[in-house]
């Protein structure tokens, strides 16, 4: 779709905005340079953020022969923002201000019988009330909630149309969570939030090509391509962890045999175990959380089971991440989410070792990997990113003389 001079503005707003957040303070000089835009635009999109109460100014500071360059940097209390992390067994919401700093969290259980919509959606509407209630914030000042939902999302109809974790086939998310939840909505799919996360604030912050590989129940790549997030052309991108690792091998939740996720992700990573030590203390039957912390400790205990299923379990990621760096020729691998988090080191440098087994030398010698720095949950951190685009747009609407979508569905968000 060919995106019109107002898509374009949001997008510069978007990006400005992005720049100051994570450069604070800073100055019109030095957002120019970042972004590429001219002075002159950029003065003017500081304008707009100005009256938005978005950011403020901060003084000045000295500029060699020349008038003092005026700074400007985020207003963190200017309104707030909510990631929601949407799980197969967890919801956990967070609420930021605007400078993207944590006020407060919630998280939820979802037990293996809660898997009906009306039930996760009453997990979420419960855990933002909380988040709300925590920061003791006036509703007027959330300005979107950002979902992330596993699986395959239409964002411009707040549709889930294909989560394998539940068996969901066009499920009408934004609409069921509309009922609940009165600020505005964004949906997206878990792989573009901890990319565009890694982007603006870890791992993958000032690089043009990264892949951002989640690991968790599900397993999946989000993509940085050419500086920006990758969607595809269905915003279907990135389901790398439904990719044929072995012909004919384990069945997987999408109905196909030998997917990555079914060696790797934390169900994989239980057969793993289950296959290597079918007796072992460290496996908790249908708890993959006790499961992977147990490994994790196992380890660190220098226990031989745990030790060799993390081996095995790295055996098949490397060979997975290998086609990644083969096909995309990153800067930068990141491995995220919860289980990454979890086995931790360990699990990485098994990983880089098997990857350096099966990737061509080219590309792998320019690439590094490395685990999420991020300290808090990068799927609401990025999440919260696209509420916070979703109100960027909306300005942009109004001023258009166009009304925002009711239920503040996104329509082509700028990232």
């Amino acid at each position: 779709m060919k995106r019109t001079s107002r898509d374009i503005r949001t997008a510069n707003r978007y990006e400005v905005l992005r720049q100051i957040i994570a450069e604070s303070p800073t100055s019109r000089q030095e957002l120019a340079a970042a972004t590429g835009l001219s002075l002159a635009t950029v003065a003017t999109l500081v304008g707009e953020l100005l009256d938005l109460r978005m950011i403020t100014e901060v003084g000045f500071e000295d500029s060699a022969g020349g008038r003092p360059r005026g700074l400007v940097a985020v207003n963190s209390s200017g309104g707030a923002l909510i990631g929601v992390d949407i799980a197969e067994t967890y919801v956990h919401v967070e609420l930021f201000d605007l400078g993207l700093n944590v006020l407060a969290r919630a998280e939820e259980d979802v037990r293996p019988s809660e898997s009906l919509p009306e039930q996760v959606v009453g997990h979420v509407a419960t855990a933002v009330g909380s988040v709300v209630m925590q920061a003791g914030i006036e509703g007027a000042r959330v300005l979107g909630v950002g979902v992330s939902v596993p699986g395959q999302v239409d964002r411009a109809t707040g549709i889930s149309e294909y989560a394998p974790n539940w068996d969901w086939h066009d499920v009408p998310l934004l609409d069921l969570l509309t009922e609940h939840i009165a600020y505005p909505l964004y949906l997206d799919n878990p792989l573009r939030a901890s990319a565009v996360a890694e982007l603006w604030f870890g791992a993958a912050r000032g690089r043009g090509n990264a892949v951002v590989v989640n690991l968790g129940t599900g397993v999946g790549a989000g993509l940085v391509l050419g500086g920006g997030l990758h969607r595809g052309v269905s915003n279907s991108a990135g389901e790398w962890g439904h990719t044929t690792m072995v012909l004919d091998g384990r069945l997987c939740r999408c109905g196909n045999h030998g997917c990555v996720e079914t060696y790797v992700g934390a169900r994989g990573i239980m057969l793993n175990l289950r296959e290597i030590g079918p007796d072992s203390a460290l496996l908790h039957a249908d708890d993959q959380t006790a499961t992977i912390d147990a490994l994790a400790r196992g380890v660190a205990a220098d226990d031989p089971v745990a030790r060799r299923a993390v081996h095995e379990t790295a055996r098949y990621l490397g060979a997975g991440v290998a086609d990644l760096v083969n096909l995309f020729n990153p800067e930068i691998v990141v491995l995220s989410s919860w289980v990454a988090r979890t086995l931790g080191e360990p699990l990485l440098h098994e990983v880089r070792e098997a990857v350096t087994r099966h990737a061509l030398p080219r590309p792998l010698a320019a690439t590094e990997i490395v685990l999420s720095p991020i300290p808090t949950d990068p799927v609401c951190l990025g999440a919260a990113t696209f509420a916070l685009e979703g109100a960027l747009q909306a300005v942009g609407q109004k001023n258009g003389k166009r009304t925002a979508p009711v239920r503040s569905r996104t329509a082509t968000p700028p990232s």
